[in-house]
């Protein structure tokens, strides 16, 4: 599912609001969790799963078109970690 899809199904499920709001609320909600990743924190939806960040070290790797060496700096990376409810209703 991609973005527009999300926004039409919600519309779709609560008539009562416009598109533009729907959107409003979807841009929000992810936002917020961007925010907060950026700031370091991590962010827990119960009974969906928690998003937070880990830390990948600097190291060298490999251009693959022309085989030589770069440098990879060190960076922080996004991280999901599903659920207990969510992980049950994939295994079913």
């Amino acid at each position: 599912m991609i973005r527009s899809e999300l926004v039409q199904r919600l519309t779709d499920a609560h008539r009562d609001l416009t598109p533009r709001e729907v959107e409003l609320i979807v841009s929000t909600f992810f936002n917020e969790i961007t925010d907060r990743l950026a700031a370091g924190g991590r962010v827990e939806i119960r009974g969906f799963g928690a998003f937070s960040t880990r830390s990948r070290d600097a190291r060298t790797g490999r251009n693959p078109r022309t085989g030589e060496s770069v440098d990879v700096d060190a960076k922080r990376v996004p991280y999901f970690k599903p659920g207990k409810e969510m992980r049950a209703r994939l295994n079913v």
